[in-house]
């Protein structure tokens, strides 16, 4: 599994995740089990729906756990403002509408459009990754290339 940067924060907002996920396990096993206790488990669709609740849940704890066990914590107290990097707050304007955004770059897991906060993997990040107040970063996106000058870089 490959590494996964992330802030403090984001990582104990998912530890608790996984915690909460792990305290459903008991409720589940019992659905098994009263399912199971119906008879034939060959036309039992409860058991199956119960059987099937228990290995999504499985699935996603593992994969949490994966993505905990090979986090690496960015030193926040490292970060810059003289240059757009991970946990930055831009605020760009788009050159074409003068319309202005702000976004904060974060590691994938803890991304949130709602929030205003973009993954460093995706295109307008990558295009933003390294840029100065000033600079115009050309971004290409699936309906052609966009202009953003940077106004703001703060954390």
């Amino acid at each position: 599994m490959a590494i996964t940067y992330m802030t403090e924060e984001g990582y104990k907002k998912l530890k608790e995740e996984v915690n909460a996920l792990e305290s459903g396990r008991p409720a589940i096993s019992k659905q098994i089990a009263e399912a199971r206790d119906k008879g034939d488990l060959s036309e039992n669709a409860e058991y199956d729906a119960a059987k099937e609740a228990q290995g999504l849940l499985e699935a996603k704890i593992a994969q949490m756990k994966g993505l905990l066990a090979n986090a690496r914590l960015i030193n926040e107290d490292a970060i810059g403002t003289d240059v757009v990097q991970i946990l930055n707050k831009v605020t760009i304007r788009n050159t074409k509408n003068n319309q202005q955004m702000t976004y904060t770059l974060v590691a994938e897991s803890e991304a949130n459009l709602k929030e205003n906060k973009i993954a460093v993997s995706t295109p307008v990040a990558q295009g933003l990754m390294g840029k100065k107040v000033g600079d115009i970063a050309e971004i290409k996106v699936p309906s052609g290339m966009m202009s953003f000058e940077i106004v703001n870089i703060s954390l």
